[in-house]
């Protein structure tokens, strides 16, 4: 099986779509979304009407951000430039694209055998992945040989071998992880609409089930653009500064 595996768009349609025209130049037998499609940028409409039309077999998980704007979760906990972005999503999405987001499922969810997708960890969907201790209790607690999560916006691997967890940043333009079937993982995409590891280029992911071999990619795309919407929709301005410098 050939996967595409794309997290944390964040209404970001000018990361989302650089990535898209390069990325389904291949063939892929499954894609998978990790959630936040919405939040923060100023396209929640685009993003949403293209998850929605991904070819194939599609699975699609709700993030934190997804949960805000459907009025699921009050956003109590999100500091002032989140918040009004997801109010101001919640008002801009069509009321098809609100409902689709409505639906969108928890995860964590099995994609294949020994595979499951989730947004923050699978022991909790709103929950930050980012140090070995946070691996090492979902390894403990979870037991998918591999598991794909978003949220933190670091592409990033955790990689449990006997008791011993290693932790490692997904650098540069692109490279190649090989899978051991006796090593367990976490692999973390990164974000395409809002990367927060000083690199401000859209991330993604593919994963190749035969060969066992995840490869991550980093694509430029039209920051400028992307900073102009948010503007236009008279978002905070936190919110488009930060897409130039990644953080």
């Amino acid at each position: 099986m050939h996967y595409l595996i794309l997290s944390d768009m964040h209404g970001n349609w000018d990361a989302f779509e650089a990535v898209l025209n390069v990325a389904l130049e291949e063939d892929f037998d499954c894609i998978l979304v990790l959630g936040d499609l919405v939040g923060y940028g100023a396209s929640p409409n685009e993003i949403v009407d293209a998850v929605k039309s991904l070819p194939g077999n599609v699975f699609v998980i709700r993030g934190n951000h997804d949960k805000v704007v459907a009025e699921i979760d009050d956003g109590s906990n999100f500091n002032y430039a989140a918040l009004a972005a997801a109010q101001w999503t919640t008002r801009e999405l069509t009321p098809e694209n609100l409902d689709y987001v409505r639906r969108l499922p928890q995860g964590p969810i099995e994609v294949a055998d020994g595979v499951t997708i989730c947004h923050g960890s699978p022991l909790d969907e709103d929950t930050y992945l980012f140090s070995n201790y946070d691996a090492y209790d979902v390894f403990q607690r979870h037991d998918a040989w591999l598991t794909f999560f978003g949220h933190t916006h670091i592409p990033s691997l955790f990689s449990l071998e006997g008791t011993e967890v290693e932790v490692g940043v997904l650098r540069g333009s692109r490279g190649t992880i090989r899978l051991r079937q006796d090593v367990r993982y976490l692999i973390n995409p990164g974000s395409i609409g809002q990367p927060r590891d000083r690199d401000p280029r859209a991330a993604y992911l593919t994963y190749d089930s035969e060969r066992q071999v995840v490869r991550w990619r980093r694509l430029d795309y039209p920051i400028s653009r992307a900073q102009e919407r948010i503007m236009e929709a008279r978002l905070p301005q936190l919110l488009a500064d930060r897409l130039q410098t990644g953080i």
